[in-house]
C-alpha cells in the first residue's frame, strides 16, 4: 500500500496538521451553534448507555481487572462499569472499551469512524480529573468529533480495508478532546496530535479469530491520546506533520489519502451533525441491508420458513469487513457476520442485545448462515461512504422474488432517532449492563442530557 505514489498528498500544503490543531485550542463554545451542541449532547446520553452496557462482559472485565492492577486503587475519573474511581488515564481506558462493545455506539459515515468511543472517555475523564465545566466538555467533545472526523475522511477507503480507523484516527480524536480539556494551545496541541499520530493503531485481522482486539483499539485511542495531551502541556514535544509529512500516518496507512479533506469549512462544516446513531447491535456495515430486509418482511408479513435465499447488495467496505466472518463462534463475531444480523432480523425482526446474545443457540436465525449471501453493488459502493445504501433480494420458499431498499438506515440524519428513543435507548443498554437499576437511571439520565450546562462533572455519573 505504501509503495504506491498517491498524487492526492502532492496537493498538501504542510500545515494540515497545523490548522486542525489551530482549530482545535481556538475553539470557543460561543462559537459552536447550538444544534451542535445539542446533538453532541444526545451522543453522549447514547454513549454513556453504551458504556453502562459493557459491565460484566468478559474483555471489558478484563480491562478492569488489569486497570486495578497497573492503575492507582482510586483517582479524580470515574470507571463506569464498577463505579470505582482511579487515574483518567485507566478510566478513559476502561470507559472507551465499555462503551464499544456492544456495538451500539455512533458513527460517522463519511470517515467510517466511531467517534463516541473515543473522544467521550478521554474528555470525561481530563475534566473530571481538571474540575472542568459542562461548558468546556462540550467544546472539547466537538473539537474531538471534528478534527477526528476529518482525518478519518483523510486516510480514505484504502486506510479502512485494513486498518480500524477508531482506533487510528480515533487517537488524534482523543488527544484534541483531553487537549482542548487541559487548554493547550496551537503550539501545545500540535505536538499533542504528532505524539497521538505516532500512536495510532488497530488492525482488521482480529475477525477472523473472534479476537478481543476491537475493544483494545478504543481503550487504547482513549488513553494513548489523552496521554499526548497530558504529555504536550508539560513540553513534551510531537512530530509537526504528523498527518501529511513524507512518513506520517498517510504515508504509512493510505494510498488514497486526500489532505483537503482535513481542512475542509473547518468551522463552518459541523460533521457533529453529520453523525449516526446505531439501532441494531451489530456493525455498521450489516444495518442498511437489515433495514432493507425488515421492510420486506413485514410489508409481505414473511416467516423464517418463507425465505429461501436472501442476497444483500451491498458496498466493498463491508466485504472487507464482514466477509472474513463465515462462522460466528461469539457473540461478538456474529456482529460482523451478515448471514447472522439478518438471521435474527428474519427470525425476530430485531438485531438487538438480547437477539444477539441468543444466536449461537438460536437454531432458527443459525439456519441463515447458510440462507445469506452478500454481492457487491455498483451503486451502493459508489454512494459509499457517504451515503450507506441497503439493498436486499429475497427468494422465498415458494420461488417469489422481493426486494428491498432503504436510502437512509434508521439513525443516520435524515432518518434519525428522537430523543425520547434515545433517552429509551440509552436506559435499555444501561440495564442490559445491571450495574445500575431503574432508580439510578432516573436520576442519572437528568444529569446526563444537561452535561452541558453542568458546572462540575466530578461524581456526574454516580448518585451522591
Amino acid at each position: 500500500m505504501t509503495e504506491t505514489r498517491n498524487p492526492l498528498m502532492s496537493r498538501a500544503t504542510g500545515h494540515e496538521s497545523a490548522d486542525l490543531a489551530a482549530f482545535a485550542a481556538n475553539l470557543r463554545f460561543e462559537d459552536i451553534p447550538a444544534e451542535v451542541v445539542d446533538r453532541c449532547v444526545n451522543f453522549f446520553v447514547d454513549w454513556a448507555g453504551s458504556a453502562l452496557s459493557g459491565a460484566g462482559q468478559r474483555a471489558i472485565a478484563a480491562l478492569e481487572s488489569f486497570a486495578g492492577r497497573m492503575g492507582p486503587a482510586s483517582g479524580p475519573a470515574e470507571i463506569l462499569t464498577s463505579g470505582r474511581t482511579t487515574s483518567p488515564l485507566f478510566a478513559a481506558l476502561v470507559n472507551a472499551a465499555a462503551s464499544h462493545i456492544s456495538e451500539q455506539d455512533d458513527v460517522h459515515n463519511g470517515s467510517v469512524f466511531h467517534p463516541a468511543a473515543v473522544v467521550f472517555p478521554a474528555a470525561l475523564a481530563a475534566a473530571q480529573a481538571e474540575g472542568a465545566s459542562g461548558r468546556d466538555f462540550a467544546a472539547a467533545c466537538v473539537a474531538g468529533y471534528e478534527v477526528g472526523i476529518r482525518v478519518g475522511e483523510f486516510l480514505g477507503r484504502s486506510h479502512y480495508r485494513v486498518f480500524h480507523t477508531t482506533g487510528t484516527a480515533g487517537t488524534i480524536a482523543a488527544a484534541v478532546a483531553a487537549g482542548r480539556i487541559l487548554g493547550l494551545d496551537a503550539q501545545a496541541m500540535l505536538n499533542a496530535l504528532g505524539s497521538a499520530g505516532t500512536q495510532a493503531a488497530g488492525l482488521w485481522e482480529f475477525l477472523r479469530d473472534a479476537a478481543d482486539s476491537k475493544q483494545l483499539h478504543t481503550a487504547k485511542a482513549a488513553a494513548d491520546g489523552l496521554s499526548a495531551a497530558y504529555l504536550a502541556r508539560d513540553g513534551f514535544t510531537g512530530a509537526r506533520r504528523i498527518l501529511e509529512g513524507a512518513q506520517g500516518m498517510a504515508a504509512g496507512m493510505s494510498s488514497d489519502a486526500d489532505p483537503a479533506r482535513l481542512t475542509d469549512r473547518l468551522g463552518s462544516r459541523w460533521t457533529v451533525l453529520e453523525t449516526s446513531f446505531k439501532f441494531h447491535a451489530s456493525c455498521r456495515h450489516t444495518h442498511p441491508a437489515a433495514d432493507a430486509l425488515l421492510a420486506v418482511v413485514e410489508a409481505h408479513d414473511l416467516k423464517p420458513q418463507d425465505i429461501a435465499r436472501v442476497t444483500a447488495h451491498v458496498h466493498q467496505g463491508a466485504l472487507d469487513v464482514l466477509g472474513p466472518v463465515t462462522n460466528p463462534v461469539s457473540v461478538h463475531q456474529a456482529k460482523f457476520s451478515m448471514p447472522a444480523t439478518l438471521g435474527l432480523i428474519a427470525a425476530h425482526r430485531r438485531a438487538g442485545m438480547a437477539e444477539f446474545d441468543g444466536f449461537l443457540s438460536d437454531p432458527v436465525a443459525r439456519t441463515f448462515l447458510d440462507r445469506v449471501g452478500m454481492e457487491l453493488d455498483a451503486e451502493v459502493d459508489a454512494a459509499y461512504p457517504v451515503r450507506w445504501i441497503g439493498k436486499v433480494s429475497v427468494t422465498t420458499a415458494a420461488g417469489e422474488r422481493l426486494s428491498g431498499r432503504v436510502n437512509e438506515p434508521k439513525g443516520d440524519p435524515g432518518n434519525t432517532l428522537s430523543r425520547d428513543e434515545i433517552d429509551a435507548k440509552a436506559r435499555r443498554l444501561a440495564l442490559y449492563g445491571k450495574t445500575v437499576g431503574p432508580a439510578e437511571l432516573d436520576a442519572l439520565l437528568p444529569r446526563l442530557w444537561s452535561i452541558a450546562s453542568a458546572n462540575s462533572l466530578a461524581g456526574l455519573l454516580r448518585s451522591r
